[in-house]
């Protein structure tokens, strides 16, 4: 399977988990490098992007994160988990408090 064809699963703080095509996070980088490559983004995908990205998950996470806004991927983002409901009752007993 092609690391193109995956996804690139993001839990948030409220346990919400959303995935993201790789394939959006891969173009993103292949035309940030593309000058690299005569300009040319389908080869900066093709021979930068796809072999970085298939030598670790690693260098996924780092674009994603470090290169790009979650306003950049949301459109493209599917939620696989929604939020997870909260326990207010467990809070009240067992959550952190302050009388201030």
């Amino acid at each position: 399977m092609s690391v193109l064809s995956k996804n690139f699963i993001i839990t948030m703080p409220d346990g919400s988990e959303y995935a993201v095509p790789v394939m959006v996070i891969a173009r993103s980088r292949a035309s940030e490098y593309a000058a690299e490559f005569g300009g040319d983004v389908v080869q900066s995908l093709a021979d930068g992007t796809v072999p970085l990205f298939e030598e670790a998950d690693f260098h996924i996470r780092d674009w994603a994160q470090n290169n790009m806004n979650w306003c950049e991927v949301k459109e493209h983002a599917t939620l696989i988990t929604p939020a997870k409901p909260v326990d207010v009752q467990e809070g009240w007993i067992n959550g952190d408090y302050r009388v201030e």
